[in-house]
């Protein structure tokens, strides 16, 4: 049962950030294959490329989200500085965003977040898709909001 309270509590959080960035895309249809894709990113899909990600949503093809990532108009500069403010404000002043680079190496270059850039894991240039990120902050009252102890 506390497993169901902090995915509710994860999911009303997701629902708050697509509130706050949804004004970013100008017709609806894209600000549903936004959210559609995001949780698809943060979801349990297998595996995280167009295919899978689109199944998992519920679409029949990835079309949707190729035309959302590669021919839709909306300002990536404009969304990301939301979500940077989002993330700020969630965290509050004592709060630390831990991110690091691990990952792991990909051998194609068809699933999302795939790109070719320096990686710790070969010490090289390759294609790498990072893993999973979670916010921490040291706020108690922040922390068990979610079920999680600090």
């Amino acid at each position: 049962m506390e497993e169901m309270a902090e995915v509710g509590c994860w999911a009303a959080e997701l629902e708050s950030g697509f509130e706050r960035v949804a004004g970013r895309f100008g017709r609806a249809d894209l600000r549903w294959r936004m959210r559609d894709y995001v949780r698809g990113l943060l979801g349990q899909a297998a595996r995280k490329n167009g295919w899978q990600l689109a199944e998992w949503a519920g679409h029949r093809t990835p079309d949707g989200f190729q035309r959302l990532l590669h021919g839709s108009v909306w300002d990536a500069d404009a969304l990301r500085d939301d979500v940077r403010a989002y993330v700020g404000e969630r965290l509050g002043p004592g709060g630390v965003l831990i991110i690091d680079d691990t990952g792991f190496i990909k051998k194609g270059t068809t699933s999302a977040g795939v790109g070719r850039q320096y990686t710790g894991t070969s010490g090289k240039i390759d294609n790498w898709a990072s893993a999973r990120k979670r916010p921490w902050t040291p706020s108690t009252a922040r922390t068990t909001r979610c079920g999680r102890t600090p």
